[in-house]
């Protein structure tokens, strides 16, 4: 679940967690009432999201889904963004790989972050918030994009030693997404409270 600042973002495209084409094994009401449900992740702010699509339509898991603003081809409406709590087992264990893609796919949104990446307070650095990413490693990077910035993962990893940058900011994105944390450099942060988004 998101803060109310967070509600003025827009997700323009989300992938498909989950597809339940009669609704979750769980509901209440009589079957012919059920209701087909999708659990997606958002594209840009990594919102989890519940999406009713349109009548017979069938939607495949990873598949990338419009829900800007605008005709929406495949889903009618979002009903609800979601806490990591509310996924289904099946959504959480395509998380990883959905993340993982997101993150591979905008390798110049994730390189700028690299070469931009603000200290957090007097003590603490943005950078240190990534899985193995040390004061020592920090200041590596931050030497580095100050001779000259990023220009990719590969160029990234080459300079500074790190490793697999593409599953350390993947790692950051899932931790941030299970909430918790006082800092978040991708996701939305979640709150407790489930909210309806209406759209």
């Amino acid at each position: 679940m998101y803060s109310s600042k967070d509600r003025r973002k827009f997700e323009e495209y989300a992938y498909i967690l989950d597809f339940l084409p009669r609704g979750y094994p769980r509901e209440t009401r009589p079957q012919f009432m059920s209701k087909p449900i999708a659990q997606a992740i958002g594209e840009d702010f990594f919102m989890l999201l519940e999406l009713i699509p349109k009548l017979n339509v069938n939607l495949a898991i990873g598949e990338r889904v419009f829900i800007g603003k605008g005709f929406r081809e495949k889903i009618d409406r979002i009903t609800r963004l979601l806490g990591y709590e509310d996924l289904t087992s099946f959504a959480k264990d395509e998380l990883t790989r959905i993340v993982e893609k997101i993150v591979k796919d905008h390798e110049n949104r994730f390189v700028s972050f690299l070469n931009n990446a603000p200290p957090l307070t007097t003590k603490m650095h943005s950078l240190e918030l990534l899985p193995r990413i040390g004061k020592k490693t920090m200041w590596i990077i931050i030497k580095e994009r100050e001779r000259t910035p990023f220009t990719s993962y590969e160029d990234f990893e080459k300079r500074t030693g790190v490793s697999n940058i593409v599953k350390i900011i993947t790692e950051r994105i899932l931790t941030e997404l299970k909430g918790g944390e006082r800092y978040y450099l991708f996701a939305v942060a979640p709150v407790s409270k489930e909210r309806s988004i209406g759209s």
